[in-house]
């Protein structure tokens, strides 16, 4: 994976996330389709989309576990725990 972008640009993403906007969320992990962090927060756009075979994929590139209890609402707030914690 590659050298992780700013967490500034992840921060923004989350909370695009946290308010809903997954539209917005979205213009901006696409940016980065390498990083963990960032495949994560795509994976939980795909999830909050309604897509969870798009997300699936995503979880997979981000080596996080994916199943029909992953939710949106826990996913971010760990990717937020996680972010924090750096």
């Amino acid at each position: 994976m590659s050298q992780e972008k700013p967490k500034g640009d992840l921060r923004r993403a989350l909370t695009h996330l946290e308010n809903g906007d997954w539209q917005a969320a979205h213009a901006i992990v696409q940016e980065d389709e390498e990083s963990r962090l960032f495949c994560w927060a795509h994976g939980i756009v795909h999830i909050m989309e309604g897509d969870r075979s798009n997300a699936r994929y995503w979880y997979r590139k981000a080596g996080r576990p994916f199943d029909e209890d992953t939710a949106a609402p826990a996913e971010i707030k760990a990717l937020k725990s996680e972010i924090s914690a750096r």
